[in-house]
């Protein structure tokens, strides 16, 4: 369950699976993903919800989706371009447990040898994150998997929003720092920590159905589809919930009033499970007197 919520909100730490080669790699797929918008007289802001790691060949970039975007004059995503090296680093950096207890020691007898089968299910060495801390070992079993599956973080939404904005010279912005969003992970109790390693553990066997449906039900444009996802996962973790959805979604209401102070139209992009759901982000905005209304390709003039 842990896992959906991760996939859905993954937050950026798609460097700690660089090393991975992805295999299965053809995933040609027309996709009709949601889009809303939050206007009033002189600004427009689209709400967009992303998968940050995609199969090649994936066809969601058209239709009112790119009418939107190219109506912007800003792109705005969780994160503004992260360095890749220099994520890794700060990964590296933060992650490490060079003086506690070795990560293995850590678990129960039975937790720990099921957390050694699942490294030996991706060919990685044990050795390799007994240093680690848990929150760092459970992106690692979250992310390395999906890879191996064929998705890589190149095919993201993201990656390629980035991409076209570069190229018509759009800005583009962050909601939140590298710094920030590692901390969501680093400042976690270890009994939390410990929770999402193992439940990310128990999930590791149905990745594959479990990320299919995700992407599925994105790809149709399916929101209720999405939160029941996300429902199933935040009644097993409403601690990991509220640090990595609720305050999140808040504080990125709070960012949207703000902005509609300033005239202008801004395309936001965030990872889809903050805009299913209880708690999302459109349910934040309600309750501060904005509408997000969902919108398709008539809003456009698109048949």
């Amino acid at each position: 369950m842990i896992r959906r919520l991760s996939s859905l909100i993954s937050l950026g730490l798609l460097a700690l699976a660089g090393c991975a080669r992805a295999e299965n790699t053809a995933h040609p797929a027309s996709a009709d993903p949601a889009l809303w918008v939050v206007k009033d007289a002189d600004t427009t802001i689209y709400l967009f919800g992303t998968v940050h790691m995609m199969k090649p060949g994936a066809v969601w970039f058209d239709d009112e989706i790119r009418a939107a975007f190219d109506q912007a004059d800003e792109l705005v995503t969780e994160i503004a371009q992260p360095n890749p090296a220099a994520m890794a680093s700060q990964v590296q950096k933060l992650g490490a447990n060079p003086t506690g207890p070795a990560l293995s020691q850590m678990l129960s007898e039975k937790e720990r040898a099921r957390y050694l089968k699942a490294l030996a299910s991706i060919d990685i060495p044990p050795e390799t994150l007994e240093r680690s801390d848990p929150w760092k070992a459970a992106i690692t079993l979250s992310i390395l998997p999906l890879m191996k599956l064929g998705y890589t973080q190149q095919d993201g939404s993201e990656t390629v929003l980035e991409n076209a904005a570069k190229a018509a010279g759009k800005r583009m912005s962050g909601l939140e720092t590298v710094e920030q969003q590692l901390g969501y992970f680093d400042t976690m109790p270890r009994p939390l920590q410990l929770a999402f390693l193992n439940a990310t553990v128990k999930d590791m066997a149905g990745v594959d159905k479990q990320f299919s449906r995700l992407i599925t039900d994105w790809s149709r444009g399916n929101v209720k589809g999405l939160a029941r996802e996300m429902n199933s996962s935040l009644e097993e973790t409403p601690e990991l919930a509220k640090i990595l959805l609720y305050d999140r979604n808040a504080r990125w209401a709070q960012w949207i009033r703000a902005r509609m102070a300033k005239p202008g139209t801004v395309f936001i992009a965030v990872g889809a499970g903050h805009l299913a759901g209880k708690g999302s982000v459109q349910e934040k905005l309600q309750a501060l007197g904005l509408d997000a209304r969902r919108i398709g390709k008539k809003d456009f003039g698109i048949k």
